[in-house]
């Protein structure tokens, strides 16, 4: 009896080499210009949120009440349309 051999019609996989990843851009400036008046808004109450949390002497737990005060000190400075 002959033997025979089978050859798969697939191709093998080969590990292929890694490929360089693209520059990624550079990180914005802590100045940048914001993409909207609404993302400038929420800035400013984090940063005043933040404030806030650091009077307290940075104890956790009220991080919620430090936005809503923070958010209302902010909207009340901004004349009405």
């Amino acid at each position: 009896m002959r033997s025979v051999s089978i050859r798969s019609t697939k191709r093998e996989r080969t590990a292929q080499a890694p490929q360089p990843q693209p520059q990624k851009p550079p990180a914005q400036t802590p100045h940048a210009t914001p993409l909207s008046p609404c993302e400038d808004l929420q800035v400013l109450i984090a940063k005043r949120a933040y404030e806030l949390y650091s009077e307290r002497g940075y104890r956790h737990g009220s991080a919620l009440d430090d936005w809503l005060d923070a958010e209302r000190e902010i909207l009340s400075q901004i004349p009405p349309v």
